[in-house]
């Protein structure tokens, strides 16, 4: 894309989430319209998109319908099929490139790549079979994790190994899928870094944010990180690093594990990421904004921090909490308009901003 997008032209988001929601909503800001594509019923984003298509992702005819429909296309996550991809790719741009989608779609793919860039990742080993597990296990040991190659977030498709007598029981939990086995890492922290590329090849960092999980899913992230200077450049570096690497277009995430070594590198995430939802109380340009530009060929914006910020994820019950959480001072909801409360359903957010 030579030329930055006209005021007026129209995003194409696959994916109707929060994630898509969001980057609606900083699409619409900028004077941009968004396009949803998303299989399930009234999808969240459908609420603030300016069109929407319902249609799975083998439908061939509706994709291409979409692609005509606007000037450029992006997605909320990494899981779309090939076919998929191919299929608009013949009509409009995708950004993030299909390199950097295809490197994170595999747990496999993705470490050796990262490797390749002299980072350092959890020893890790390809599992196909009972004898490669064994093997694996000989080398990387217990306690480990063992992980599908593909589909898995929010700790799914994953399981531990407490000892090597677990390894069926683990293998069973893949059902037939390839993974991968990764060794524990003994870390301090988890930081997470989101970072933005543009067409022209300008980067820009938002501060590292330290994350705290619970039962698989993301709780907290807090910023700033407690971490030294000396780290918050190394992590901004390493992020800039990937990021050129994969010629990428739009926000990057990137987790990472701080050792007494160093940074260890958990995953790439090729999208505005959960962990960067502090940036909306806590920046002036949010990541939902930051990756708006990318796309569209725009200046990147100020990533730097005004406040700080401790951001929580409110999950299933958690939106019982609403209604006192809307009566305190410095406390920003966001929430997400899904219907239904589930236990273990994001429904929203609150940062908490600590001026």
């Amino acid at each position: 894309m030579s030329d930055p997008l006209k005021l007026g032209a129209t995003i194409g988001i696959l994916g109707g989430g929060q994630l898509g929601r969001m980057l609606a909503v900083a699409a619409a800001r900028l004077g941009f319209r968004t396009h949803i594509f998303e299989p399930g019923a009234n999808p969240p984003a459908a609420d603030v998109a300016h069109a929407a298509t319902t249609a799975g992702y083998d439908d061939v005819a509706a994709l291409k319908a979409f692609a005509n429909a606007v000037d450029v296309v992006t997605y909320e996550f990494e899981n779309i099929p090939t076919a998929a991809l191919d299929a608009i790719e013949s009509i409009r741009p995708i950004h993030p490139n299909r390199e950097a989608l295809r490197t994170s779609q595999d747990r496999l793919t993705e470490k050796t790549f990262l490797q390749g860039l002299g980072l350092r990742v959890a020893p890790f080993a390809d599992i196909t079979t009972t004898s490669d597990l064994e093997a694996a296990l000989e080398t990387i040991g217990t306690p480990s994790i063992l992980k599908t190659r593909r589909f898995g977030y929010d700790g799914k498709g994953q399981s531990r190994l407490r000892s090597a007598a677990d390894a069926q029981t683990a293998l069973a939990d893949m059902a037939g899928n390839p993974a991968v086995l990764e060794g524990f890492v003994n870390f301090t922290s988890e930081v997470s870094v989101i970072a933005a590329r543009n067409p022209s090849g300008e980067i820009a960092c938002f501060d590292p944010g330290e994350n705290v999980h619970r039962d698989g899913i993301l709780h907290t992230t807090t910023v700033p990180a407690s971490i030294s200077a000396a780290l918050r450049t190394d992590a901004v570096l390493l992020a800039a690093k990937i990021l050129n690497a994969l010629d990428y277009v739009g926000v990057l995430g990137v987790e990472l594990f701080v050792t007494p070594q160093g940074f260890i590198v958990n995953e790439i995430a090729p999208r505005v990421h959960n962990s960067g939802h502090w940036t909306q109380n806590g920046c002036t340009v949010d990541q939902f904004e930051q990756h708006i530009r990318a796309i569209a060929g725009w200046p990147l914006g100020d990533g730097s921090r005004h406040a700080d910020v401790i951001m929580e994820n409110l999950i299933g019950d958690d939106m019982n909490r609403v209604p006192e959480l809307a009566k305190q001072n410095d406390t920003a909801l966001h929430l997400y308009g899904k219907a239904e409360v589930k236990p273990g359903r994001k429904m929203g957010h609150v940062n908490f901003i600590k001026r």
